[in-house]
């Protein structure tokens, strides 16, 4: 019986244990990865324009100083977006965009990623407007975003558009909903509205 508590008590020591280094691990996984890959960007980027320039290291990739494309990325990045709020500029952004949004085949993937992620960060935040929907009952609600407040060009009156994001993951559902069957947000930022749709429900909201 001693026994059998001991192993209990150890397997509740592993599973506190876990659920203190995971979230830490996976953060740290995830960072370290993505500094990693935009690292690399500029090596591999000369490296393919000039490759006796850089040279190669014993695993054949090319020779990097570590952090120095990092910080030469995000420096280009600031500066595109320092320059771009320019007259001159901002009008070659803006005729490159509709070449790219009237190439056929490159038109889909241009548009599909300039529209994501100006739903998160651009001027067209749409993302910005968290709200409780209900969709297969009247009393089971959804934690959403409305993306579109007119769908007259569907041919729906009194409907909106609502992005309905899955728990645990990068995806979700859209919807079209009609008005009556949607609650704003208003005591709620959209980020903490976010995060806890995305947990499942098991982040708490931060209180304004």
């Amino acid at each position: 019986m001693k026994f059998r508590q001991f192993l209990r008590k150890l397997f509740q020591y592993f599973l506190q244990g876990l659920i203190i280094l995971a979230p830490i691990a996976i953060t740290i996984f995830a960072v370290t990865s993505l500094f990693d890959w935009i690292d690399s960007i500029l090596p591999n980027f000369i490296h393919k324009i000039f490759p006796k320039w850089l040279g190669v290291d014993e695993f054949g990739f090319p020779k990097r100083i570590p952090g120095l494309g990092f910080i030469v990325v995000v420096v280009i990045v600031l500066l595109v977006g320092y320059i771009s709020s320019s007259f001159i500029v901002s009008k070659l952004v803006e005729l490159f965009d509709k070449i790219l949004e009237k190439t056929p085949g490159i038109k889909i993937i241009y548009s599909t990623l300039k529209d994501f992620f100006e739903a998160f960060a651009g001027n067209k935040r749409k993302f910005d407007k968290a709200v409780l929907v209900s969709i297969e009952s009247n009393d089971v609600w959804r934690v959403g975003f409305i993306t579109q407040e007119e769908l007259n060009e569907f041919g729906l009156q009194d409907f909106v558009a609502v992005y309905v994001p899955q728990s645990y993951a990068f995806a979700g559902n859209l919807y079209f909903v009609k008005k009556e069957r949607v609650r704003v947000l208003s005591d709620i930022s959209s980020s903490d509205a976010m995060k806890f749709a995305i947990s499942g429900g098991v982040t708490d909201i931060e209180e304004s």
